[in-house]
């Protein structure tokens, strides 16, 4: 058991419970950019932790009610048994060379899917509430379905996709869906998504049970403190970092060279950073004008003066 696994997982746990995705995402890159675990294994091992993990969250929001369960069954109908077929078919592709190189290539495209997903994400839930009332959602089958078989077959070979991938093709079927019925659908249906694909896994033995379980240990107390604090932490800082992080990751494993990984990671977070000086000023600028002058009843802004002059008026007409 090796505490540095633990400790990685106890800080991916921590980033899944403040923003809600990048398990798989973050998870396997490191598993195989920092601790040299083979592709596969850390696909399996991921798979193995996130069936223990994402239970929790779904449970909560099963009990507050922001799981569409319909959307749900049409998603599993196609991603379970398309899990196992993502399995398979990597069984399929040739020696075991051959196989380590295509998932650490099909890992590098789906983490940055994942990293265009989540902007996406960001961009549209902006614009989205999430306390209000849940407008009446028709259940399309064949496309939800069809996202369901894509995401699993992509789920099964790289662990990338569950929420990230999904999230966004929900999206784009169901626009008028509340981001907390979004996020809660989309947890509840990775659950046997991922159990599905650890399985696969497992029968052809790739699952390394040493790995997973130090995963396990640190990644499951993650999720617990990072739900606790998110509503303190700047969730516009931790998502700007998590998609950094899944563009270094897949560039990396896509074998762009170490430079320019260095120079394009380095751009997104001027990038970042200037987004979130420009929309602090931005916000600055806004109060400050809303505090400006109030508006009397008919709507129309009086100056300080002269109110003091009306109340000096009245005060002589009174004596």
């Amino acid at each position: 058991m090796d505490l540095t696994l633990a400790l990685a997982g106890l800080g991916v746990g921590i980033v899944v419970g403040l923003t809600g995705m990048g398990g798989g995402a973050l998870m396997t890159p490191i598993l195989v950019l920092v601790f040299g675990v083979p592709p596969i294994a850390a696909v399996s091992s991921d798979l193995a932790a996130s069936a223990v993990m994402k239970p929790f969250g779904g449970w909560v929001h099963a009990s507050r009610g922001t799981v569409n369960w319909r959307l749900v069954a049409w998603l599993c109908a196609g991603s379970i048994p398309s899990a196992f077929l993502g399995v398979l078919l990597l069984r399929l592709l040739g020696d075991d060379a051959t196989v380590q190189h295509t998932i650490k290539i099909a890992l590098g495209v789906a983490l940055l899917l994942a990293a265009g997903g989540m902007l996406l994400k960001a961009w549209v839930t902006r614009r989205q509430r999430g306390d209000g009332p849940a407008e009446p959602i028709v259940v399309r089958p064949i496309p939800t379905l069809l996202v369901g078989i894509g995401g699993g077959l992509i789920v099964g070979m790289t662990s990338v996709g569950s929420g990230s991938l999904i999230i966004v093709a929900l999206l784009a079927l169901y626009p008028k869906l509340r981001a907390n019925d979004l996020v809660g659908t989309d947890l509840v249906q990775a659950i046997p998504l991922v159990i599905s694909a650890a399985l696969g896994h497992a029968l052809f033995g790739d699952l390394q049970l040493d790995i997973a379980g130090a995963v396990l240990i640190g990644s499951i107390p993650g999720v617990l403190l990072g739900a606790r604090i998110s509503s303190r932490a700047p969730g516009g800082i931790i998502r700007a970092a998590l998609v950094i992080v899944l563009l270094a990751s897949s560039l990396k494993l896509l074998d762009v060279p170490t430079p320019a990984v260095g120079a394009l990671s380095g751009a997104a977070v001027l990038v970042a950073v200037g987004l979130a000086v420009f929309r602090r000023v931005t916000a600055d600028r806004n109060a400050r004008d809303a505090g400006g002058n109030a508006p009397d009843d008919a709507g129309t802004a009086l100056p300080e003066h002269a109110s003091r002059d009306d109340d000096r008026e009245k005060s002589m007409t009174a004596g």
